[in-house]
């Protein structure tokens, strides 16, 4: 009977590892085909742009199997250093690859002027929103880990795999939503994305203490304990990273205006 127990416990980790591998290895080949055709008619494509998706799509690859995926269904800490990778270091690398501006390169001018018009439509003004967006992010988290979810999701098939893709597309469109590469149809300014980005980091750090005296259900203390220290010291690095974006981005674009104020004076 233990037997059994443990041979469906394997087929079910594969099955979960399957599922979750397959929408990653498409977007990867299609990523790679997009590169391709851009070379075929003698475009280029930043390298650098490649190597943060290659590394976003590794990065996800081990969070959701391998020993790592194996492990967090035991171990808290591993499940929370899976977290880091799928849900805040894998989207930040993807929105540096700028999937959405290599589609654009590669389609007609017709088809692109579309797809444009479409991502303008009031759905995505409202799912880009950095308010919006940090609830999704940071919101979907303190429900996973502040009520039976967590326990429910290594229970049932559906859920653990639901939770895994919310996790990361809402890590997604939390750095897209903050951090813009990709064209962007409704801009908002900086002020506005660094009040809610400082405001969405600091729920996620309060998460991390939350989680470090009051563990999920199911999760022993001491598992609890690591796996919080590890949710705040890794997350505040990988926030560390897109500050530093936000900064850069935000300076580069009001350099010139303050060059031109400073001439306008001097004149």
């Amino acid at each position: 009977m233990h037997s059994n127990n443990h041979v469906t416990h394997y087929l079910d980790d594969t099955f979960l590892q399957v599922v979750l591998l397959l929408p990653l290895v498409l977007v990867l080949f299609l990523y790679l085909l997009a590169i391709s055709l851009l070379k075929y008619r003698k475009k280029s494509w930043p390298s650098n742009r490649t190597f943060f998706f290659v590394l976003a799509i590794c990065c996800a690859v081990a969070a959701v199997s391998g020993p790592l995926a194996v492990r967090a269904h035991q171990d808290f800490t591993a499940h929370m250093l899976g977290h880091l990778l799928l849900g805040m270091l894998a989207p930040l690398l993807m929105v540096l690859a700028a999937p959405l501006t290599l589609i654009l390169r590669t389609l007609n001018v017709i088809t692109a002027r579309r797809l444009v018009s479409f991502l303008k439509k009031r759905y995505f003004l409202f799912l880009g929103d950095p308010v919006v967006a940090s609830l999704l992010n940071v919101g979907g988290l303190w429900v996973l880990y502040t009520s039976d979810l967590y326990l429910t999701m290594h229970k049932h098939t559906l859920v653990y795999v639901a939770v895994h893709l919310h996790v990361f597309l809402g890590g997604y469109i939390f750095t897209s939503a903050h951090v813009y590469i990709d064209p962007i149809p409704h801009r908002r300014s900086f002020v506005y994305r660094g009040i809610v980005m400082v405001a969405a980091f600091a729920g996620h750090g309060i998460l991390s203490k939350y989680i470090y005296a009051h563990p999920p259900a199911g999760v022993p203390a001491g598992q609890a304990e690591l796996g919080g220290m590890l949710m705040y010291y890794g997350g505040d690095a990988i926030d560390l990273i897109i500050v530093v974006i936000f900064c850069y981005q935000w300076y580069k674009e009001s350099r010139p205006r303050v060059k031109a104020a400073s001439e306008s004076r001097t004149l």
